[in-house]
């Protein structure tokens, strides 16, 4: 039988350094410089996000990872299904990165539970929420089930909060260093760069919103309450009767009645929320019914967030122009 014999030069590296030995050495021989032998970057992280902003976030501070979001902006972050699909991104996943503040309590108990991987559940390193990094607005001590869809713990939309969000960022940038320390410097560099883009964008943002303070609006729930908090907008009229439920038409004339009473520059709903109670009000009173997105799409990566706040001030500044 003939035995087949590698050249000297090449066989320690395959038994060694596997593939990239081999590749460096075939260049040796063949008198082609090493450096043109591109080897891509192993993938950092496999990442599951609960709602689609995280997954915006940890792109930026993790492009060489993995990562799926669970939901879509046009899909309500409170009511999922936990599909087999999802479970068995659950199950692959090295870090789970979620809102937190019982936003996902419907539906991320079964996750983990039918996932059965260690590295994501509570009060692991891959578990990440990012209600635990801030303070939330709105926390409630004592909670009855008469008070319809309420957090406990707080309004969980704080990504609508650009300083929170920066906050999360900067604990999201140590949590995946920790998981993995041999990225750890990129994670870190990675999100310096992040801050140092991300308070221009705010230094921007706050002048371009100088007009929308003091404007008053009628809107679902807690939905943008960060957002209005962040840029001077009052909250008058709440479309829902109790969070979580739709507008009936008993409530909505009360809100023609206040709305007789109180200025109201606009009429506002999320992406994934009824809009009919809230385009009826908007005509009655004679005011925008402003649609606003309450996450972000894939339609541009590596500026996902920055267009989510550009779109969310431009709407608003559009409004208050059509009622100048």
């Amino acid at each position: 039988m003939m035995r087949t014999s590698f050249n000297p030069l090449i066989n320690p590296l395959i038994n060694n350094e596997g593939i990239s030995g081999l590749l460096f050495a075939l260049g040796i021989a063949l008198g082609i410089t090493p450096a043109l032998f591109f080897i891509p970057e192993a993938t950092a992280l496999n990442i599951l996000t609960c709602e689609p902003e995280w997954k915006a976030l940890a792109e930026q501070i993790a492009p060489h990872s993995k990562i799926y979001s669970a939901t879509s902006a046009l899909q309500d972050p409170h009511h999922i299904e936990a599909r087999p699909g999802l479970i068995a991104k659950m199950r692959n996943a090295d870090l789970a990165i979620c809102s937190g503040a019982d936003l996902e309590a419907g539906w991320l108990p079964l996750l983990q539970m039918k996932s059965a991987n260690a590295r994501i559940q509570n009060g692991k390193d891959g578990m990440f929420y990012a209600a635990e990094q801030i303070d939330t607005i709105g926390k409630l001590e004592n909670v009855n089930p008469t008070m319809g869809d309420v957090h406990p713990e707080g309004n969980p939309h704080f990504h609508l909060d650009p300083y929170r969000l920066m906050t999360v960022a900067n604990a999201l940038a140590e949590r995946m260093a920790k998981i993995d320390p041999n990225h750890g410097e990129s994670y870190r560099e990675n999100i310096k760069q992040f801050d140092e883009q991300w308070q221009k964008n705010i230094r921007k943002w706050e002048q371009e919103a100088k007009p929308l303070k003091g404007m008053q609006v009628v809107a679902y729930h807690t939905s943008f309450e960060y957002l209005f908090q962040w840029l001077g907008i009052s909250m008058v009229g709440d479309l829902e009767p109790k969070p979580g439920l739709p507008p009936s038409g008993k409530h909505l004339s009360r809100l023609l009645k206040l709305a007789k009473n109180t200025r109201v520059d606009a009429v506002v709903y999320a992406s994934y929320q009824d809009k009919s109670g809230a385009e009826w009000l908007s005509k009655q009173i004679g005011v925008p019914a402003i649609k606003l997105p309450m996450s972000v799409n894939d339609n541009n990566k590596s500026q996902a967030l920055t267009s989510l706040y550009d779109d969310l001030i431009g709407k608003l500044l559009k409004a208050t122009k059509s009622n100048g």
